[in-house]
């Protein structure tokens, strides 16, 4: 009999930073590595990734981290991850592996896997499904212990149409289902989206409707992470006689990939070049992804790209996800569009790009696996509860469904889920991409009261005889007020501080300490009594 532990740092209620951990009788499994994009309240932070201090401190007891697919919300914290556990052994499929080489990860030390190959770590074993996605090779987990086996979905949809390197195999799952699952941790993003996700998820028709009634360019963004919807452009040509110019390395580099691989099957002559990026009939392929979502098509709406001027027979397709925090910006996009005269379209509302399950899909594979116990992960509580209301439905007793927070401990003990409460010290590390480190809370609380509030510099030089002010006191702002219609104000604040100044100066000792906190102190709460806004302050004193 084994004891059991599961726990999220990260992913639980929340959309993105997906890391779970397994660990059985002491021996640690690590799926997944995600990260999660930051909002725009965010000052300069380009994503977070859980802290890995728990993983750190056990580090011997690791065995591996297994990857389920590419997307960033899984996979994009392994670069974090490896900093601070350089010889942690991960194991992925090809297209993970070839993806993150491209992403600039040194893939040496990843293991190659494949589906339905089981791997051994003494009395547990690790056996990786192929599942349906909106990327190639993607796989579910399966834990085998003595007690039964701990299944992780990963993403998936159930659609048999989806075959070769997107395939799914139903079969294995029952199969798994009848040797019996202790504990099913399942996605829930689409919880509360009625159906099945197939076939809402397919466009090749769609696309190929708006290509053929547009009389001249048309210029298509999409998410470079999604390789399942580039096939569907590229099928929506056939027999269309258009170019395809593909703009951007990194789209260039992630198509050249997929092809040379056999992962993405584009008819013969259909990719062109630069040279036909002004003919009336060109498609031009446009990379984004969720980081700076439309970046690209703005600069062009702007004027500022190097090869692409909007024309007015040109016709934009968004075929990429639309996001509550993007929405706005797309709406803006498109109004700039209209008065330019030119037509565009984003996808279908009863329609989605993403690939996740919808309720039959859940309640499908909880039917197959037949789970003791179930643990709804991945996405925002509202809709791990409607995971779990699904569950509940099938028959599994309330007792059995297991919803937790980051951090919490999920125990089993012979097979059994234990009422002991334990809980891991968990946090987020925040990601500035132009240095790759963890610029800490306080740098980003110091970002904030500056992009809110502005900041407010004072400086002033005394005598090193004398201990008399020589020059100041000087007041710099910016993002505060206009010192020029602020004369009144720039007095005071010069006032306030010679007064401070000279309260804290003998004639042979100055307090510099306490003139800096004073000044802050004092000029904050008449900032606050006159603008009731809390500009950072900061006091230079030097001795000249």
């Amino acid at each position: 009999m084994s004891k059991i532990k599961i726990m999220a740092l990260g992913g639980l209620n929340e959309n993105g930073k997906n890391t779970y951990v397994v660990e059985v009788d002491g021996a640690i499994f690590i799926f997944d590595a995600g990260l999660k994009y930051a909002t725009d309240e965010m000052y300069g932070v380009d994503y977070t990734v859980p802290d890995y201090d728990y993983l750190v401190k056990n580090k011997k007891r690791i065995k591996g981290l297994f990857l389920t697919h590419s997307h960033p919300e899984n996979a994009g914290g392994i670069f974090d991850m490896l900093k601070i556990l350089p010889n942690l052994k991960v194991f992925a499929t090809k297209y993970t592996i070839e993806y993150l080489k491209l992403e600039g990860l040194d893939t040496k030390k990843i293991v190659e896997i494949s589906a339905h190959h089981k791997i051994n770590f003494g009395p547990v074993s690790i056996f990786p499904i192929n599942i349906n996605h909106s990327v190639p090779d993607s796989v579910m987990y399966v834990v085998n212990t003595k007690d039964g086996a701990i299944v992780y979905t990963g993403n998936f949809l159930i659609d048999p149409s989806m075959t070769g390197s997107y395939s799914m195999d139903l079969g294995k799952i029952a199969y798994v289902g009848k040797l019996g699952v202790l504990c099913l941790m399942s996605e829930s993003p689409f919880s509360e989206r009625v159906g099945h996700t197939s076939p809402h998820h397919k466009f090749a028709g769609y696309f190929r409707d708006i290509i053929n009634r547009s009389a001249g360019r048309v210029l298509i963004t999409a998410f470079t992470e999604h390789l399942y919807t580039l096939q569907e452009i590229f099928d929506s040509l056939n027999n269309s006689h258009r170019k395809v110019v593909i703009m951007g390395h990194k789209l260039q580099n992630l198509i050249n990939m997929a092809i040379h691989n056999g992962y993405l099957k584009v008819p013969a002559n259909t990719i062109g070049s630069l040279e036909n990026l002004h003919d009336t009939k060109s498609i031009i392929l446009i990379s984004d992804d969720e980081r700076n979502q439309y970046h690209n098509i703005r600069k062009i709406i702007d004027g500022y790209d190097k090869f692409i001027t909007l024309k007015e027979n040109d016709t934009i397709l968004f075929a990429e996800p639309v996001y509550d925090a993007t929405e706005k910006r797309l709406v803006d996009l498109q109004n700039e569009l209209a008065l330019m005269n030119i037509e565009s379209y984003t996808l279908p509302k009863d329609k989605t790009i993403l690939h996740h399950a919808s309720t039959e899909d859940l309640m499908m594979m909880i039917d197959l696996l037949k789970p003791k116990y179930c643990m709804p992960v991945e996405g925002e509580y509202r809709y791990m509860v409607g995971n779990a209301n699904l569950a509940s439905e099938l028959g599994i007793p309330p007792e059995n469904i297991i919803l937790k927070q980051n951090g919490e401990v999920v125990t089993f003990e012979n097979g059994v889920l234990s009422k002991k409460s334990e809980m891991i010290k968990i946090g987020e590390t925040f990601i500035d991409g132009s240095i790759g480190e963890d610029v800490g809370e306080l740098v980003l609380k110091d970002r904030e009261v500056l992009g809110e509030n502005g900041i407010v510099l004072v400086s002033a030089s005394l005598s090193k005889k004398t201990k008399k002010i020589v020059v100041g006191p000087e007041v710099t702002t910016r993002g505060f007020i206009y010192v020029k219609d602020s004369s009144e104000m720039i007095s005071e604040i010069k006032k306030i501080s010679e007064n401070i100044i000279e309260k804290n100066t003998t004639d042979d000792y100055v307090d510099y300490n306490n003139i800096k906190q004073e000044i802050r102190e004092h000029l904050g709460k008449y900032f606050y009594s006159e603008t009731e806004s809390k500009p950072m302050i900061i006091a230079v004193i030097q001795e000249i």
